[in-house]
């Protein structure tokens, strides 16, 4: 299953590109974080590594695979029987930029996170909102 949610938020892609892979901060910010502990040091990059409590949700171990600068990455936890993939993606949009935050579900219990597909949505729905809060707050 993928669930999406693209917005357009009135801030340059470098900054949109900084709250995005400056993750220790989204605790700050997005209401869909609790805790969010590196497991590494230094820039984010492909093989990076964190520790994210979420509501209702046991904490998970999530890696880096993918890393375009300005414009996307991508990381990826396994739970038994199930792959979540999260998607950060960023292009210019005029004076701004245009968000996409995407999760994807794979795996044996894929089928059973589609019942939580409006939760999914209204997850992603909260990330937008509060990326687009604090673009405005640091600007």
């Amino acid at each position: 299953m993928r669930y999406e949610e693209f917005t357009r938020i009135d801030a340059p892609v470098d900054l949109m590109w900084r709250l995005t892979t400056e993750v220790e901060d989204w605790p700050k910010f997005l209401p869909t974080v609790q805790r969010l502990e590196r497991l590494d040091g230094g820039e984010l990059r492909v093989g990076s590594t964190a520790r994210i409590k979420q509501p209702a949700q046991s904490s998970a171990v999530w890696t880096v695979t993918r890393l375009e600068p300005e414009r996307e990455f991508t990381w990826e936890t396994s739970r038994k029987g199930l792959r979540l993939t999260g998607r950060h993606l960023l292009e210019p949009a005029g004076s701004g930029t245009r968000m996409g935050l995407v999760i994807e579900t794979d795996g044996p219990l894929s089928g059973v996170m589609a019942v939580l597909g409006g939760l999914m949505r209204s997850s992603l729905r909260q990330e937008a909102a509060g990326f687009t809060r604090q673009a405005a707050a640091v600007r």
